[in-house]
């Protein structure tokens, strides 16, 4: 098994169980002990913001709150650059504990060695 799992998520509310499916999975991983790195892209973005989270439903799913805590608790949430920009969310902005960064350090991470990457 990876020693750390990084996970790409490109969706938000507009693809709802796609976006469920990488927080269950991020949420699973770190507490089955993997080093989890979470990155938020695209309309994903919008979780990086307090209270974003708690807008989210989807039914037969864990509230997407309690899975975002367990990221935020156990592993790394990072918020992309660009995709911040373009919505005009500052480092100011974002949850305690997010990061924003670009594609350098996505990649790096993705490239490491006993690593795994997941898109969603």
């Amino acid at each position: 098994m990876a020693k750390k799992l990084v996970i790409k998520l490109t969706a938000g509310a507009d693809a709802p169980e796609r976006c469920s499916q990488a927080f269950t999975v991020a949420a699973v991983a770190v507490a089955s002990g993997v080093e989890v790195s979470l990155w938020l892209t695209g309309e994903a973005s919008w979780f990086a913001l307090p209270g974003r989270a708690a807008e989210f439903a989807l039914p037969h799913a864990a509230p997407l709150p309690d899975l975002l805590d367990s990221v935020l608790a156990g592993g790394r949430l990072t918020l992309c650059t660009q995709c911040a920009a373009r919505r005009e969310i500052t480092a100011g902005d974002v949850l305690d504990g997010v990061r924003i960064a670009g594609a350098q350090v996505f990649v790096q991470e993705a490239m490491g060695e006993e690593t795994q990457a997941l898109v969603y």
